[in-house]
């Protein structure tokens, strides 16, 4: 049996920074993964290919935008939806190379196969082979990710009912498609494939779809998504999935309407991946979602067993994933970590993309902080013309007293990289000022955030502007 000082059991995003994180403090630590690809859900079905094909249609997309139609057109009728999975699968490649090496290079042992507990410091490890092997570590971290709910009155075949991992691998070229679920995963593959031409109708049993964001930001993206094309039935609840004798899925909703299409993309949930890890031998239990409960240190109920990433729920981003994956093995082995998190940027990966930071003005209308907010719009921006991006929208909101930065929230083109920029004003304590007294490039749509700043202190200034 080998000795580590941490093992660590998943090697998606929270897991790779976990592992190397104890290698610089120079501790042995091993890294069991059960896939024959390292990587994670976060590498291999999710964040990184889905956004790899968003990627590709928003090319393709955008050339309309830039008054080149005919040549997106020409393309668009040229491919089909497979062709779009060659790329994504090439990145996928590139990428495990990369996470491999960095894991080789910091020395940590890499071991395949099924991890489950024997006791609190033990792991057993079952190979593909059905070799068993044990290992033991002072510290160890729980990084299994989690994957697509399955409920058993779906009746998926991973063909014409698929989920967000399957439909990765669908060799169908679909002319319409029914997305079921209008969480983050639903509103961003809606958005791609009605960009690339398929008709797609996405069903959700709310009202509004992801709440979390500012109203108008969230009113912005709905909008902008059935322009494109998707039709909605949101506020709308399925009652049954039936798959009829031609292959195509029907999907009757509570109001008697029935929807049907060439396929169907089920997106509405994601469990913790722990029935394997063998949890009550340990005592530690789940909540009903597979996932752990965890304090701020990210300790379970047994203090030298951490858990991160998706087994530990919300904001399930492999953003945060990594961080947590970090800061845990820092407290781990009594590293002192000064900085705290103080705001996480969020971003949806929808045609257009989304991203925000800090508080909503629902939010803070809630707890009556008086704000004022300032907005520019992609179509003011030279840029916004040269790119053909022209509905987009900046917004800023910051303390009507102070002018302490409060929020920014951004639809449009390059959103996720856009909001950096607020994030860090935001997380230093900046005032809206700070975006009127510096020179950004030009023409760049990180001008926005100038323009924002201005027409908010304008209408806080001059009431007749509101």
């Amino acid at each position: 049996m080998r000795f580590y000082d941490m093992v660590v059991v998943g090697s998606g995003p929270a897991g790779q920074k976990a592992a190397v994180q104890a290698a610089k403090l120079s501790k042995s630590v091993a890294l069991i993964e059960k896939a024959p690809q390292l990587g994670g859900a976060s590498l291999n079905t999710g964040t990184l290919p889905s956004k790899t094909l968003k990627d590709t249609i928003e090319y393709v997309h955008g050339l309309g935008r830039r008054g080149l139609a005919q040549l997106g057109a020409d393309l668009t009728s040229r491919l089909i939806l497979p062709d779009l999975m060659a790329r994504k699968d090439q990145v996928i490649k590139t990428e495990v190379a990369v996470i491999t090496h960095q894991l080789q290079r910091n020395h940590i042992e890499i071991i395949q196969g099924t991890a489950a507990f024997v006791d609190p410091h033990t792991l057993s490890v079952t190979r593909q082979d059905g070799q068993i092997d044990h290992v033991q570590g002072a510290v160890i971290v729980l990084a299994t990710g989690s994957r697509p709910r399955r409920p058993s009155d779906i009746p998926f075949d991973d063909l014409a009912i698929c989920d967000s991992d399957s439909f990765l691998r669908t060799t169908k070229n679909p002319a319409s498609i029914i997305v079921l679920g209008g969480g983050v995963i639903g509103t961003e593959y809606a958005s791609m494939l009605a960009a690339f031409g398929i008709t797609v109708t996405l069903i959700d049993r709310r009202t509004q779809m992801l709440r979390f964001l500012d109203l108008e930001i969230a009113q912005a993206l709905d909008s902008q998504m059935q322009h494109n094309g998707v039709t909605m039935r949101l506020g709308q609840e399925h009652v049954n999935v039936t798959v009829h004798g031609a292959g195509r899925p029907t999907v009757r909703l509570q109001d008697g309407e029935t929807v049907t299409a060439d396929m169907l993309l089920y997106t509405m949930g994601r469990i913790g991946n722990t029935e394997a890890l063998n949890l009550t031998a340990i005592g530690l239990t789940t909540d009903p979602q597979g996932q752990l409960s965890v304090n701020a240190q990210y300790q379970t109920a047994i203090p030298h067993i951490y858990a991160t990433g998706d087994v530990i729920g919300f904001p399930a981003l492999a953003a945060t994933a990594m961080e947590q994956g970090r800061l845990a093995a820092c407290h781990a082995f009594q590293v002192a970590n000064e900085h705290k998190i103080k705001v996480i940027p969020y971003g949806i990966y929808s045609i257009p993309e989304v991203s925000m930071v800090g508080k909503t003005e629902e939010e803070l209308a809630t707890a009556n902080v008086p704000h004022a907010t300032g907005r520019a719009f992609f179509r003011e921006m030279a840029r916004g013309h040269i790119s053909g991006d022209l509905h987009g929208l900046l917004k800023v909101i910051f303390h009507r007293d102070t002018h302490a930065l409060l929020g920014v929230h951004i639809i449009g083109p390059g959103a996720t990289e856009l909001i950096h920029i607020g994030q860090s004003v935001l997380t230093y304590g900046g005032t809206v000022e700070y975006f009127v007294h510096n020179v950004f490039n030009y023409p760049t749509m990180a001008e926005c955030y100038r323009t924002a700043a201005l027409d908010g202190l304008n209408r806080l200034h001059h009431p007749a502007l509101r």
